[in-house]
């Protein structure tokens, strides 16, 4: 009798204890997919580029090559004060233009005398390079460089082989000597009286990342980060990270367009990079003023808001430093970053969605849209109802307005979003799109008061992989009407 007792209770037990289900594992990759390398750099968001040269003293864009390095004289040269203007703009990469087309080396390269070696800088000691790598790494920011193709100065230049292999020798001492570099600048700039030269990018290429395993190569055509087709700082409506990189040519102005857009069939994860200047020029002019602060957030909203990295140059002066007018600006570009994005109206409200994969214990909730964690994000089921995938928040106020929308993929696991729509209340459409990707800023047209914002995502490269979504107001956006909807 005790024996049955016993048995009795042990099958009671077994009976109330609760199952556990295994979680569900998470959707599989949509290919392409990036690199570690290239996810820490498209996060970066804001990167800085500095044109110093030669040109910078004689009020050129282009250098001859024919220039004295005698004239290359910046009194004042202080690399702590440019880095300190990109942090105080949160930059976390610098690059530096080590050789313009000019030829002109700003470190002392044993394969040419036209290099800051004989200039009067420092008494012919001087390094930009090498105190322009080590004022950013001791404030912790990485470093890139640009080695300009054309080279106007060089003899060999416009033979082949002769030149391929002074340029080797020239980036040799450039990744030998500096550290680690985070990011190689390429192009196809060339001399309209050498169109038969050749540039043996391929070797290029190859001896980089010999010397440089982590680095991301940039050019027309990768193989790691894009040019975005223009120097305007935006990039298309439509921005895909993926792109065909057998279609793509370096220095093919005709592929401008495909650059700017990417292709939702593309095999290969290269994102892009968008080159603008906060003045009129690359290089500084005293005659020029750094762009108006309007311009710069609308530059940031059609470059970082539309999945790409935004590459600001801030050329310094002849005396070798930042000019005040341009820090200012940087300061308030900052600052202007900051106010529209400090406040989140969107964060830890509640959020409901279509459909969530493997449940409400999944792993993969509405709820990370909105959780501050870029890490994790929300998915539905990956057979959806006709009508495609929605993900709402739900109990906002609507007396509190917000005229951004901000979006964002997981793209760890690929770029998915084709199409997709911004509802208010339930009706009015505020907003629409193709893509999506890392991020994607919507600046509506006035602002808006809401109990509920929809997300509508009508086509997609699979299930779609959302980690955030936020409700922003933007002071700096001129609007049509200041009437709520």
């Amino acid at each position: 009798m005790r024996k049955l007792m016993l048995l009795f209770l042990a099958i009671l037990l077994y009976q109330s204890k609760p199952s556990i289900s295994k979680p569900s594992p998470p959707p599989l990759p949509v290919l392409p997919v990036p690199s570690s390398s290239q996810l820490k750099w498209q996060r970066r968001e804001i990167i800085m580029f500095y044109h110093f040269g030669i040109n910078t003293f004689t009020d050129s864009e282009w250098g001859t090559g024919h220039e004295r390095p005698s004239i290359f004289n910046p009194t004042a040269l202080n690399t702590t004060q440019w880095i300190s203007a990109a942090a105080s703009l949160g930059v976390s990469l610098v690059i530096l233009t080590a050789k313009h087309h000019d030829g002109f080396c700003l470190w002392p390269s044993r394969y040419t005398h036209h290099s800051v070696a004989f200039s009067p800088l420092q008494g012919g000691k001087g390094d930009v390079v090498r105190d322009f790598v080590a004022v950013a790494r001791a404030r912790g920011i990485d470093v890139g460089l640009y080695l300009s193709p054309w080279d106007r100065h060089e003899k060999s230049y416009g033979l082949n082989v002769p030149y391929n292999e002074y340029y080797l020798g020239q980036l040799y001492e450039l990744l030998g000597n500096y550290g680690s570099i985070s990011e190689i600048w390429f192009d196809g700039a060339k001399g309209a009286n050498a169109t038969n030269m050749t540039y043996y990018f391929k070797d290029w290429f190859g001896m980089t990342k010999q010397m440089q395993g982590s680095i991301n190569i940039f050019s027309d055509a990768g193989p790691d980060l894009r040019w975005v087709g223009d120097e305007k700082g935006a990039a298309g409506e439509t921005c895909w990270s993926p792109i065909n990189r057998t279609r793509l040519r370096i220095g093919d102005a005709s592929l401008e367009s495909y650059l700017n857009t990417g292709d939702p069939k593309g095999t290969d994860w290269i994102p892009p990079e968008c080159d603008v200047s906060l003045r009129p020029g690359w290089f500084w002019h005293a005659a020029e003023k750094p762009k108006p602060l309007n311009q710069l957030i609308d530059i940031y909203f059609k470059s970082v808001g539309r999945n790409c990295v935004l590459l600001l140059n801030v050329p310094p002066n002849t005396t070798g430093l930042v000019s005040n007018s341009d820090i200012n600006r940087l300061h308030q570009f900052r600052s202007a970053i900051d106010q529209i994005f400090n406040i989140d109206l969107a964060r830890n409200r509640t959020v409901k969605a279509s459909s969530e994969w493997g449940g409400e214990h999944g792993g993969f909730t509405a709820g990370n849209v909105v959780d501050g964690d870029e890490e994790t994000y929300w998915t539905p089921e990956e057979e959806e109802k006709e009508g495609g995938y929605w993900i709402e928040l739900r109990g906002l106020n609507r007396t509190d307005k917000f005229n951004v929308v901000r979006i964002q993929e997981m793209i760890t696991m690929g770029q998915r979003i084709r199409r997709h729509e911004i509802y208010v209340d339930g009706k009015v459409v505020v907003g629409n799109g193709t893509t999506v990707g890392y991020k994607r800023l919507h600046r509506l047209e006035r602002p808006v008061g809401a109990k509920k914002v929809r997300i509508w995502i009508p086509e997609s490269r699979g299930p779609p992989l959302i980690s955030a979504v936020g409700l922003h107001f933007d002071p700096f956006k001129p609007w049509i009407s200041t009437n709520a909807m």
